[in-house]
Formats: structure tokens, C-alpha cells, sequence
């Protein structure tokens, strides 16, 4: 159910090209999932993480743990332990290609 809502979060306001990285077959990984998704601007990028967390909130109950990357809006970790949401700005997460890491480290 939280992934549903973050997915829905991550839809609202138009977050690009998300992708869904399953890490519960790893083996002591601390989340189950990753949450990959990209914004065109600083602003979007803010708006999809104020949006995650609305719907988390107010669907859920449930706050996320920690967050990073407010103040500069290039990458924002959204962390609720068992799901971490990357959103990135598009340059930036061509540049990291986290989904290319965690593949090779299937």
C-alpha cells in the first residue's frame, strides 16, 4: 500500500520515468525498495516530494523517516525505511544511473 501511494504521489504532479528497483531478495540490504523517478526543474523535483509525502500522510498515516536534498532540489532521498524514493533532476540521475548500479549488483 505505501508503494501505491508513493507511485501516486510521484503521478500527480507529473514525476517522469519512475522506476520501481525490488531489493528484498538482497541480502542485508536495509530497504525492500527503490523508488527512482525525475522532475524537470528544481521546483518539480521539490513538488514531487511534498506530494509523496501528502498522500503518505494523509492516505497513510505515515511520515517518512528522513529526508535530504531540500535545500538544493537537484536529488531529493526520501526515506521510509522500507522504500527509499530518489527523485532527481534528469541530468543528475543520468549522471548517477542508480538503476544501472543495483543491476550489476543483482
Amino acid at each position: 500500500m505505501l508503494l501505491k501511494k508513493i507511485i501516486e504521489g510521484i503521478q500527480i504532479v507529473k514525476g517522469k520515468d519512475i522506476s520501481i528497483i525490488n531489493l528484498k531478495d538482497r541480502e542485508n540490504f536495509i530497504c525492500d525498495y527503490f523508488v527512482i523517478c525525475n522532475g524537470i526543474s528544481h521546483n518539480q523535483v521539490y513538488a514531487i516530494s511534498q506530494s509523496i509525502e501528502k498522500m503518505t500522510i494523509e492516505k497513510l498515516q505515515k511520515k517518512p523517516w528522513h529526508v535530504e536534498g531540500l535545500k538544493n532540489r537537484e536529488w531529493i532521498l526520501v526515506d521510509y525505511v522500507s522504500i527509499v524514493v530518489h527523485i532527481f533532476q534528469k541530468k543528475l540521475r543520468l549522471y548517477y544511473d542508480i538503476e544501472k548500479l543495483w543491476s550489476r549488483n543483482s
